[in-house]
């Protein structure tokens, strides 16, 4: 079973007057990549926050809200020692410039020694409601990864399938295509063996070499291979992004052989067909977990 690596997930707790709330969002990323938005209580957790998210996520472009509201902070004061500093120069430097101190007060309050507040240490109790508010917006974000996962496979599955349809249709221009080689090549060794002067062994080389160069018949081997690994691995009970994307390209590398090789518009129109549906694969692929 595969995942999408978008989703979002939310839960909230009230806890001693206390709300807190947790947003989770996701979207496709190759890595695993974290931002986090905590309340001023909670820095000090940080680290086990993300800690506990890379287990549990894994992979893509994560964004983590954790706030508290209703009593997290205490009361705010005034440092009044430092505001009556940053006061006293200013209104010097304002004299100096001739401008207006009536303004001083709130540029003052806005510098961060000014205004300060204390704050309380979480307690065990809440630290233990804040981890399991955190797990279950979590759990409510792999919930919808796992939706949107059944639909990816479902589309998956689909492309997959064309192209085994496409492999079939094409392998019924086969015997046009070989009565085709055949006649190009009688022409070819015709005009060459009735000339004086030609080296057999050297000959022989080039018509094996050329034979081989036509046969495709190891590639469409391998694609089907390819094919039904993939199908398999979509089965998996753990989503594997990384390695389907890795089947795809084999997939592509026997799809190009084949084009290369093919020697016939008809059956070059269903290698074109097969080239689309892979990159719709590829396209899926970028937001499998």
């Amino acid at each position: 079973m595969i995942q999408s690596m978008t989703g979002f997930g939310k839960a909230e707790t009230m806890q001693d007057g206390k709300s807190i709330k947790v947003e989770v969002r996701s979207l496709n990323s190759k890595f695993f990549d974290l931002n986090l938005r905590l309340s001023s209580s909670l820095r000090n957790k940080e680290n086990e926050i993300r800690i506990l998210l890379t287990e549990k996520l894994q992979r893509g472009k994560v964004d983590v809200s954790i706030s508290m509201g209703n009593g997290e902070e205490s009361k705010v004061s005034i440092n009044k020692e430092v505001a009556k500093k940053y006061f006293s120069e200013l209104k010097s430097l304002a004299k100096e410039l001739g401008t207006k101190k009536s303004d001083l007060l709130p540029i003052i309050m806005q510098i961060p020694e000014v205004m300060t507040s204390a704050k309380s240490d979480l307690s065990d109790n809440e630290w233990k409601v804040i981890l399991e508010t955190l797990d279950a917006a979590i759990n409510d974000m792999l919930q919808f990864r796992n939706r949107e996962g059944l639909q990816l496979e479902t589309a998956l599955r689909e492309h997959v399938t064309q192209l085994y349809d496409l492999l079939i249709e094409a392998e019924q221009f086969e015997g046009e295509r070989r009565e085709m080689i055949r006649t190009r090549l009688q022409t070819q060794l015709h005009e060459l063996i009735s000339k004086d002067g030609y080296d057999k062994n050297r000959f022989e080389q080039e018509l094996i070499y050329y034979i081989e160069r036509l046969d495709f018949t190891e590639e469409k081997v391998r694609l089907r291979s390819h094919c039904d690994f993939f199908l398999k691995t979509l089965e998996d009970k753990t989503s594997n992004g990384r390695r389907l994307a890795f089947i795809s390209q084999e997939m592509g590398r026997e799809i190009n052989t084949l084009g290369s090789k093919a020697n016939h518009a008809a059956i070059q129109k269903f290698i074109v067909q097969m080239k689309d549906d892979l990159e719709k694969i590829k396209e899926q692929l970028l937001n499998v977990l």
